[in-house]
């Protein structure tokens, strides 16, 4: 199945609880997004009928293999992204929200020629 841009979001913010809590609940992701109770839990059962989640009995949210290759994938992007992006001058803020929208849309090609590149940039500024 297809996943979508606020899919690969929920898989990312999975992701990061994980690292920063240990474990997550799908109220955390709803404060962690800002989003309603509601329609986190609306998207945590497509995501779990999708195969990339898993719903503990305790309420636990745990990504499965490929949830988290998705959520592994999209947070590399964010992460280089915005750093790139700040590298160039790009206030943090900004540099935050765009690596956010470019993130999902870049092909696999390109990000891979922009780390390259970036790298190279980025060897050279160091003194």
């Amino acid at each position: 199945m297809a996943l979508h841009q606020s899919g690969e979001d929920y898989l990312e913010t999975i992701l990061i609880l994980q690292q920063e809590k240990g474990y997550v609940r799908s109220i955390d992701v709803a404060q962690h997004l800002g989003f309603t109770k509601p329609s986190i839990s609306r998207a945590m059962s497509i995501l779990k009928a999708s195969g990339y989640i898993v719903m503990e009995k305790d309420g636990r949210l745990e990504l499965t293999a490929e949830g988290e290759a998705v959520a592994q994938r999209i947070y590399e992007r964010h992460r280089f992204l915005t750093q790139w992006l700040v590298q160039l001058g790009v206030s943090p803020g900004v540099a935050e929200e765009d690596a956010c929208k470019i993130e999902h849309n870049i092909s696999d090609e390109t990000f891979q020629c922009l780390k390259r590149h970036a790298g190279r940039a980025f060897e050279q500024e160091a003194p």
